[in-house]
This record gives C-alpha cells, structure tokens and sequence, in this order.
C-alpha cells in the first residue's frame, strides 16, 4: 500500500479502565492486575520483494571486427580477475603451442567449442563472469565475422555497456572502418539495441607497427569520435582508452609511463568500476524476459536478460505467444542460485510446465496479469542506412527485434520525416506527404507486415522491446522503432 493511503489509516486507542482489586475476608487481598494495554490498529502495508543484496550487476559485451582481438581481451580479465586460474591458463597455452596458434591461448577461456578453437573465430555469443570491487559483471563475447552477425544482434541485446574493440595494427583499423566492415556495423548495432555507453578499446597497441605511438592513436580517434556521433552516441557516452589484450597493458594496472607515457587515465576495469549504475527503478512494473536461449539440465532451463519487473522463486508466470503458464523454481545469477532477479540482471530460470522444445528464443515471459502484445502488423519510424537500390511496398527482408528474427514486408510508406524541421513532411495543404518509394539516408513512417506474429511492444513502452533492424542480403540495411502495435490479429492457441 502506498505511503498517501497508509496515512489515511486511523489509529483506534481503547481507553480501558483499571480493574479494581477483589477484597475477600480472611485472605489478604489480591493484587491488582496491570491494567491492559491499549489496542492500536496496525497500518497495512504492501507486501513487496525484498530488494537484493548484491553488488550491482552490469552486462558488457565485446564487439568488432573480426580479429580484433575481442576474446582475447575477454579470456586475459577473465584470468586476472581470477575466473581462469594459471593452471588451466597453462594448459590452453601448451594446447595452442601444439596446433601453432601460440598467440589465441587466451581466447580459449570464452572460445570453448573445437570449430571456435580451430579458426580462430567467434561463432557464438561467449559468456563469462567476474566481480571488482563495486560491481559484478557478465562478460558477453560477440562475434566479429560477417556470417554470425545475428548471434551479435543477440548478444548486444543483452548489454548495459558496449566494448568496441578496435586493432591499431597497420591496415587492420582501416579494413574494419572502411565500407563493408564490421566496425561501422557493430557501432550501429549496438546503439540499436539500446546500449548508452560505449568504451573504444584500441587494442594491439604494442604491436611492432604500432609501438604506443601517439599519433596512430589519435588518427584512429579521429576518424572513429565523428561516426559514433553521427549514429547517436554523445560525446559523454564515448570513452576511448589504448590497450593490449595480449600483455594485459591498461587492463587491471595503469600504464607504465616509460611504455606509454602519454595516457595517464584509468585503466580498463577501474573505469568499469567507476561507471553509475544502469539499474532503473521497476518498483510496481509488469515482469517482461526476452529468452535468448533454452536447454534440459533436470528440467526446462531459459535464459536472457529481465527487461521489466523482477521474479522470485516459486513465482508463477505467462510464456507469450504460447499462453503457457509455468512456475518458476529455480533463479541463477551468473549460474549461482538466488531467492529473487532484478530488472538487468542476466538470468537462467528453471520453469517447469512446460518442455525445452516448446520453448524459442524471441518468446516473452511475462506477468500472469500483464502479457505483451502479440502482433503481425505494425507502424514503424524507420531510418535507411545503407541501400543498393529503393524501398517500396512489397520489399521484403528479415528484422532482428529483441532475440526474435522474422521475415517482414513493407506495406505501405505513410510518411516521411523532415530532418530539418524534425517533423513530418506535409504539402501544401497539411496533409502528410506519402512517397511511392524511399533511399539511401531517408526516415521514413512505415506500415510492417510479419510473416508470423511475434512478441512486440511500442517504443515508448518498452523500448527493448521496440527497437528493431533490418537487414538483407548480409547487410544492415535500416533501424527503427515501433510506433503502435496492431492488436492481436490472428488466433494463437496453446
């Protein structure tokens, strides 16, 4: 109950009078009983979850261009914040001595299957964990390779805070940053996705093309502080810092000044320690959980990051679209269990009443009496950012929103946005103008067909759950946000 109604709560005193003491002859008189306390009525108040404990929980991922050097970065804090001991640390170094691939021991301790090991690529999206002194932290490793750019979108789907890695190496910045590489598409991706702050490691300073010099450094910020603000970032949200992911330089302990004495700044994870908490206030807001994936391990695990609301154990709650009420009995952080998870927080939960293959990444659990909106239409603020041709009705292509992917159809062009005035285009008699078709840079207002419906919110709702890409051809070809919604427009049953 709220404070306003528990001060609308009257407390009743009874006055009751002392009870005389009973005087009988011939005994002495009893003593009189302690006269009763008054009554008062106790204020009702709401029961509420109890708030967590622990150290505020951050969600990072790595993201890049391939061969970065993103999941040795990842493994090398793994190691120093003691994750990975330097006996498994050894064992993965004489490994990767014996298959001639001296330099990826590192990577191993986020790059865990064979296929991963042998190329030297990130195909899944790795996963690891680590605490400092104020925070702790789940590690996401994403994929810098063109072809698993959908387990990238998966991956920054799940972050609080981005690390975009970038190689200083002669000509490995400018093959990532030029036209068709997976720098300016990463940097997009994961302002889409909602991550605020974004940390620019550039890595491999120490390489013999590089040495720590000051002016690389500078021209790789130069080029990269002007593209990130023209896709969204301020400049308070931009944090550029130099590193090397094979020697752990900048990574726990300042830079030594006769390696690199021009950077004085904090190192990599002190930084980390230092940001505010993205932890926002969910007090009273329904439970919303995107699933990233699931598994059988004694019964049906999900997994993803708590948009909305917070859960406890034994709770019950609705997988959407299936309408399948389950029940929650187990709750792990950072695979440890917990009484209860938190708006942010990275979760496993173990439901049961219903089976692992039931269950797909993109489906929505939500609260009993609150379920998200399952929709096949929608009205969207689209922008193009990249295109070989025009956008007219009927385009098709595929759209990553929150971890769900479905095959969509543009429907209509409504409208189109006035960069300069920041409204929508109208003629000369006010009415909005509708082109026939659209290009390259434009913002446009479009209706959305999917091929099935999916789990959807407005925008201005649940962002998480309204911010969309779409992409063709292996391409990111437009973000956008949804603007409303359709009803549900066709029968899903159980």
């Amino acid at each position: 109950m709220s404070e306003k109604k528990e001060a609308n709560i009257i407390e009743i005193e009874q006055e009751v009078e002392p009870v005389k003491p009973v005087v009988v002859e011939e005994k002495p008189a009893a003593p009189s009983p302690p006269p009763p306390q008054p009554t008062v009525q106790q204020p009702v108040v709401s029961k509420e979850k109890p708030k967590s404990k622990r150290k505020d929980n951050v969600n990072i991922v790595f993201i890049g261009h391939v061969d970065a050097g993103k999941s040795t970065i990842g493994g090398h804090i793994l190691f120093l914040t003691g994750q990975v001991d330097k006996r498994t640390l050894e064992k993965y170094e004489r490994e990767a001595k014996e298959m001639n691939r001296e330099s990826w021991y590192l990577s191993w301790a986020l790059d865990t299957n064979d296929e991963e090991r042998d190329k030297g690529k990130t195909v899944e999206v790795g996963r690891g964990y680590f605490e400092t002194d104020k925070k702790r932290f789940t590690l996401l490793d994403a994929p810098g390779h063109k072809c698993f750019v959908s387990n990238m979108i998966g991956g920054a789907a799940q972050a609080d805070v981005g690390i975009l890695v970038i190689s200083a190496r002669k000509g490995e910045f400018e093959t990532g940053f030029d036209r068709g590489g997976q720098t300016r598409e990463h940097a997009l991706l994961i302002k889409t996705a909602g991550v605020k702050h974004l940390i620019i490691l550039i890595n491999k300073m120490d390489d013999p093309s590089v040495g720590w010099d000051k002016a690389r450094y500078d021209e790789i910020v130069n080029r990269l502080s002007p593209f990130l603000k023209q896709n969204g970032f301020r400049g308070s949200d931009l944090k550029f810092m130099p590193a090397s992911g094979l020697t752990g330089a900048n990574l726990k302990e300042p830079l030594d000044p006769s390696v690199c004495p021009w950077y004085d700044g904090l190192p990599f994870l002190q930084y980390l320690d230092n940001l505010p908490s993205f932890k926002q206030d969910q007090t009273g807001k329904p439970f919303r959980m995107s699933i990233v994936e699931k598994y059988r391990d004694m019964g049906t695990f999900v997994q993803g990051k708590i948009i909305s609301g917070a859960i406890g154990k034994n709770e019950s709650l609705t997988i959407m679209p299936n309408k399948t009420t389950v029940q929650v009995t187990d709750v792990l952080i950072d695979d440890e269990e917990s009484e209860m998870a938190d708006c942010g927080d990275n979760v496993k939960l173990k439901v049961k009443n219903i089976e692992e293959e039931d269950v797909a990444a993109g489906m929505v659990l939500c609260s009993l009496d609150n379920h998200c909106k399952i929709a096949d239409r929608f009205l969207a603020k689209i922008q193009l950012v990249e295109l070989r041709n025009i956008i007219a009705p009927g385009f098709n292509c595929i759209m990553h929103i929150h971890n769900a992917v479905v095959e969509v159809s543009f429907q209509e062009l409504v409208g189109l946005f006035d960069k300069k005035t920041g409204k929508r285009m109208v003629d000369k008699k006010g009415k909005a103008v509708k082109p026939r078709c659209a290009k390259e840079r434009d913002v446009v207002f479009a209706k959305l067909q999917c091929a099935s419906p999916i789990c959807i919110e407005s925008f201005d709702q649940f962002p998480q759950m309204g911010r969309f890409t779409l992409r063709d051809e292996g391409k990111t070809i437009a973000v956008g946000m949804v603007l409303k919604a359709s009803d549900q427009l066709c029968t899903v049953t159980n």
